[in-house]
């Protein structure tokens, strides 16, 4: 059977999984005007596209990478895309009227479009270019925020949030005299939707929630979520970090008014990130940082900014960065977000069986079917260190500590866990190593 990658209404995705061996044409919004013809690749086929993943260790294993919420690996197509700009037609952007100018300013506009398509944006304008997720949310913190937060004023955040998500808001509360509310995760690693109604107010000027948990894997219910703060009259922010890499992050589905996430956990290069905004709401935010690029004029006596997107991305932007996000969403779209999160959750629960002969072991997230590959664990008496540490010198990759999540492991009256986390390049025999790694590392 070969999936057949085919377009609905505003270029969001349906796997067609009839038997086809013709390449199927993705069709995004027609604001985009990205049209290309895409075959699908299968799980099992992908892996020789990662050339990283056949580094051998000095006893010439090869390692096993399991520490994908923190970054994923880059196919060659990625790679191959920045090393062919580099090579033959780099040069600065939206500035001079030169033919690589012109070259590289419409590959990185190019980019912009798959991008807007891919979350099912109105238009590439709302799609604006950042160095991450943390710099996309401290953005908007200081632009939209600054300008509209008042004393008394609420942002409610929720227990599961990176502090990427809480830090920007906490600063913001102290320049502002608003007030920080929690939305807090009950003990089935669910958020406390039940709670939702009784914080929320017409106090309430922000809520800030990501869609997947970097420690649980929890899905979250964005779009419930979104609908109830727009009831009070509250603007959305959502951190799409973790649910992006999935194929989930869509902004017409969920409605939230800002959409964030990074390319580096997603294939794509490390330095580039993704701000979307509604339009109205960009139109009447001032821009953060000043320079070059985000004018359309400067006098004595002060300067007109720039509309968005560029108003928004001041001096010279990450532009090779930026190109390469279109060969890794190319390649997304071809795996497919139903196969991606089907093939995680797989190896999750066989990496979870694995080790449930663990006496005391606990797993800190929701059941499989809630959930994507993460599989954070404790285990009683054996420090996480002592896990990794053990695992790395056996060339399996994982990451300990607090997942820069520290609330939640606080929730959860855990100081630190282990993190496994399982993206469609990992292997049922990655899986075992894995498993067997940390038995051993349990007995020390």
């Amino acid at each position: 059977m070969v999936q057949r990658i085919q377009a609905i209404a505003k270029g969001a995705l349906l796997l067609d999984v009839s038997p086809s061996s013709q390449p199927q044409e993705i069709r995004p919004p027609r604001a985009s005007g990205y049209r290309v013809t895409l075959p699908a690749i299968a799980i099992e086929n992908c892996r020789d596209d990662f050339p990283i993943l056949s580094e051998k260790l000095p006893c010439g294993k090869p390692w096993v990478y399991l520490d994908n919420a923190a970054s994923s690996q880059r196919p060659t197509s990625v790679l191959d895309a920045m090393n062919r700009v580099y090579r033959t037609h780099y040069a600065n952007v939206h500035r001079s009227g030169h033919q690589l100018a012109a070259q590289t300013t419409q590959a990185m506009e190019q980019s912009r479009e798959v991008l807007a398509s891919w979350i099912q944006a109105d238009s590439s304008e709302q799609v604006i270019f950042t160095p991450g997720t943390t710099a996309s949310i401290n953005l908007v913190a200081r632009s939209w925020g600054d300008a509209n937060l008042r004393p008394g004023d609420e942002i409610l955040l929720t227990e599961m949030e990176h502090h990427s998500n809480i830090v920007p808001w906490q600063q913001l509360a102290e320049r502002t005299g608003a007030i920080i509310r929690w939305l807090g995760v009950r003990d089935d690693f669910h958020l406390d939707i039940e709670s939702l109604d009784r914080l929320l107010s017409g106090r309430t000027k922000l809520v800030a929630l990501t869609a997947v948990s970097n420690v649980l894997g929890t899905i979250n219910p964005v779009r419930e979520i979104v609908d109830a703060a727009h009831r009070v009259g509250a603007k959305v922010l959502v951190d799409a970090a973790q649910s992006a890499p999935h194929g989930k992050a869509t902004a017409s589905d969920w409605d939230a008014d800002w959409l964030v996430f990074s390319g580096h956990k997603m294939l794509g290069p490390t330095g580039i990130g993704v701000l979307y905004g509604k339009r109205e709401l960009l139109e009447s935010m001032p821009p953060f940082l000043g320079g070059g690029n985000m004018i359309k004029s400067v006098s004595k006596q002060g300067f007109v900014a720039a509309d968005s997107p560029h108003r928004f991305e001041a001096g010279t932007a990450p532009i090779v960065e930026a190109i390469a996000m279109k060969p890794a969403l190319e390649y997304l779209m071809r795996v497919g977000s139903e196969a991606i999160l089907a093939h995680e959750r797989r190896l999750a629960q066989r990496a979870i069986d694995g080790l449930s002969s663990l006496s005391g072991l606990r797993i800190l997230g929701p059941s499989i079917q809630s959930k994507t590959g993460i599989v954070s664990f404790v285990i009683p008496g054996v420090h996480s260190d002592q896990i990794g540490q053990y695992l790395n010198a056996a060339g399996v990759a994982i990451r300990v500590g607090h997942h820069c999540a520290m609330p939640l492991h606080e929730r959860f009256s855990v100081g630190v866990s282990a993190r496994a986390s399982f993206y469609f390049y990992n292997t049922e025999a990655e899986v075992d190593a894995f498993v067997t790694a940390t038995l051993r590392a349990s007995e020390l």
